[in-house]
């Protein structure tokens, strides 16, 4: 059974009830003072109380998605996420498997849309990522097939699992739906984790000497999907968002390559690559390459980008609020990079909150893209 399977959700909150009621049940028979009475009270609390936690942590995990497996939990994940690829004539996307919409109306494609899982392998950086890929059910549309349609990445927080973004926080029938409502457009989805070389945070940096993430992101993976689907290859045709780490790189790679990315959004972003165990030493000396990963001294230094962000936080639950109001008052000096805001009355970083947003959201990006 894996980490997010519900028969192991279902089995231990199974045992918690069971140890639980057996608790009840056996306590008048364990009131004496022996040692034999004493052990099994000890041992049926302590087995209850195990139970419980294994429960709640089970369901807190399907409900955040912090890890993804067993061996994700317990720090043995072995995925590679850099590769030399010595098979180039398979191309740099190839489907691996298709799957429904969650919660559409219709399995066929024509009426609820379809997600694609896609293995990528970057053509000048050679990273090789997973992703999922969603098209909207006018992309299979007989009257729609020649036109093209506007993109957009969604990227999960460190470490994260792309499969939240379809499965928790509903970013395709969120899209699905809006676009039947007429609040926005039909739009490809690109859903991944910025975690392209687990474990590692590479925090979409090129690390000198390692992976190069940032120009994987800001040129191989849109050729890639440009190659694969009709996307517009024009600028202005896409767009990227992400939640926590995602968003800090969903808004560095909208200000560093507006020609890429027309609009950027940061859920509960922070504004500056953080230097811990899980990135190691992103830049190795490089303080070019510091400066520019710090979205501070970038709006300072550097000319203001053609494009649009879009950030958010919580008055209330939110480490990141004064630094978000701060930032949205240092873009708005620029005069050139436009800037908009999602600010809740109260919300933690977690899903419940980007739940919240991602509606909103969607509409924004949508609304400054071009087909």
């Amino acid at each position: 059974m894996g980490l997010t399977s519900d028969k192991a959700l279902a089995l231990a909150v199974s045992a918690a009830v069971g140890l639980f009621v057996g608790t009840v049940w056996l306590w008048p028979r364990l009131a004496r003072r022996s040692r034999r009475a004493v052990g099994g009270r000890v041992g049926l609390l302590f087995s209850t109380q195990l139970a419980l936690f294994a429960a709640v942590g089970l369901g807190a995990n399907q409900a955040f998605g912090f890890y993804a497996s067993w061996a994700d939990l317990f720090g043995q994940e072995d995925e590679l996420g850099v590769v030399v690829d010595h098979t180039p004539a398979r191309g740099p996307l190839r489907i691996v498997d298709t799957r429904r919409v969650p919660g559409a109306a219709s399995a066929r494609p024509q009426l609820g849309g379809q997600i694609q899982k896609v293995g990528i392998v970057g053509g000048t950086t050679r990273i090789a990522t997973p992703a999922y890929v969603y098209l909207p059910p006018e992309y299979f549309q007989p009257q729609f097939r020649t036109r093209t349609f506007p993109a957009a990445v969604v990227l999960t927080g460190y470490p994260g699992t792309a499969e939240a973004l379809v499965d928790k926080l509903d970013y395709p029938r969120t899209a699905g739906r809006l676009a039947a409502y007429g609040r926005m457009q039909p739009m490809i989805l690109v859903m991944m984790r910025p975690t392209v070389a687990p474990p590692r945070d590479t925090e979409c940096v090129d690390i000198p000497g390692g992976p190069q993430t940032e120009s994987f992101f800001a040129k191989d993976l849109p050729d890639a999907v440009s190659g694969h689907y009709r996307v517009g290859r024009e600028p202005g045709g896409w767009g990227i968002i992400g939640d926590s780490t995602g968003g800090y790189c969903a808004l560095k790679l909208a200000m560093h390559h507006p020609r890429t990315y027309a609009a950027g959004a940061g859920l509960s972003a922070y504004y500056k690559a953080p230097i811990d165990a899980t990135t190691g030493d992103l830049f190795q000396g490089d303080e070019e390459l510091r400066n520019r990963a710090n979205l501070w001294w970038y709006l300072a230094h550097m000319p203001a980008p053609d494009t649009s962000l879009l950030v958010s936080s919580s008055k209330v639950g939110e480490s990141n609020y004064k630094d978000t109001l701060k930032f949205i008052e240092r873009v708005k000096a620029t005069k050139l990079t436009r800037i908009s805001s999602v600010i809740l009355e109260s919300g933690g970083h977690n899903f419940n909150t980007w739940r919240r947003e991602i509606p909103g959201t969607l509409e924004w990006v949508s609304g400054r893209l071009s087909g």
